[in-house]
């Protein structure tokens, strides 16, 4: 079987083979890096027009194959193609307030395309590892008597996103009842680092800073809901947690991943504010406000933790710290870009 060949190879020092959709995002780039190091062959599936950053990235040191995961023939072609040992399914539209925008859109997308690649496998006739990556907005309404969360929590979605995350998640399951794949589930609470784009709430804080830090904009950050309490890690040890649980995560369970620590946006914003060289004031935009907002999560990762051993390394204040330091740098390219 490829996963217990893995493990071999691992012993051994051969090469093990993983495949990431999603190769060209945020956290696909950090986990490409990740693995690189590891001395695993990464290769990658990705749309045409996302491949330019992990190219830049990791040079050519990963393999790159070219289609769009909702084309289940393309998607078969790829994975029969590259047989990997390791597949971490990344790819999905990861914006709730997108998913609010256009629903039907997400649900297709991070269901579908899914389906497509669970088919990909099965139809190969091989057995890799498999990584379903869901997420703790699947947990949606949460009391406060049901904090931390753990993974007996019920699942009560508040946004289209958080609906389709679920529907990966359970045919993640699903296919390791019904074909024996080795999906190993995970719901990670929020990560964040730099690279990450503004369409999330630390990194849209961090460039408005920077904007005003050059001159670029007035001194206002505009922020919607300070009051939600989130559980934030950094990327960097999210992705080292995604290897772990395929190395030691058992067959169809599912596992948290987080800090076990909440803090409000409100500490966030006035961390970043305080690492500003310019005054910086803030200023509430209705439109940056969701439908529906869970005021307070917190993950209860201890069957991970247990199983793993793993635990964050990298504190808070240095990953915000990096995350305005890296939107600092996308200025002042910007700014060289203009002059030119």
């Amino acid at each position: 079987m490829a996963a217990l060949g893995w493990i071999g190879a691992t012993e051994r020092g051969d090469s093990t083979k993983a495949l990431i959709t999603g190769i060209g995002g945020f956290v696909g780039g950090y986990l490409a890096e990740y693995l690189l190091e590891m001395g695993t062959e990464v290769r990658g599936i990705v749309r045409h027009a996302d491949s330019d950053c992990i190219v830049g990235l990791c040079g050519d040191r990963i393999g790159l194959t070219d289609a769009d995961l909702l084309d289940a023939g393309a998607v078969r072609k790829a994975v029969g193609e590259i047989r990997p040992d390791l597949v971490f399914h990344l790819a999905a539209q990861a914006s709730v307030g997108q998913s609010w925008r256009d629903p039907a859109g997400t649900l297709v997308n991070n269901t579908v395309g899914q389906l497509n690649l669970l088919l990909g496998v099965v139809e190969a006739g091989i057995d890799p590892r498999i990584l379903i990556l869901g997420s703790n907005e699947e947990y949606g309404l949460v009391a406060a008597g049901e904090l931390p969360v753990s993974e007996a929590n019920a699942l009560r979605p508040l946004n289209p996103y958080a609906v389709s995350k679920v529907a990966q998640d359970m045919l993640g399951y699903q296919y390791f009842a019904s074909h024996r794949l080795h999906c190993v589930r995970v719901r990670p609470f929020n990560h964040i680092g730099p690279r990450q784009t503004d369409a999330f709430v630390v990194a849209a804080f961090a460039r408005q800073v920077a904007e005003a830090e050059a001159g670029l904009r007035e001194p206002v950050v505009r922020v919607g809901n300070l009051r939600a309490k989130r559980d934030f890690t950094d990327v960097r040890d999210m992705v080292r947690a995604y290897h772990l649980v395929l190395a030691k995560g058992e067959a169809g369970a599912v596992y948290n991943i987080g800090s076990g620590r909440a803090v409000s946006i409100q500490w966030i914003l006035e961390f970043l504010i305080s690492q500003s060289k310019v005054p910086v004031s803030v200023e509430i935009d209705p439109q940056r406000f969701r439908p529906v907002d869970q005021p307070e999560t917190v993950c209860d990762s201890s069957r991970f933790r247990e199983q793993t051993g793993w635990a964050p390394e990298i504190t808070l204040e240095r990953t915000l710290s990096d995350t305005l330091d890296y939107w600092r740098q996308q200025v002042r390219l910007s700014g060289v870009g203009r002059q030119r």
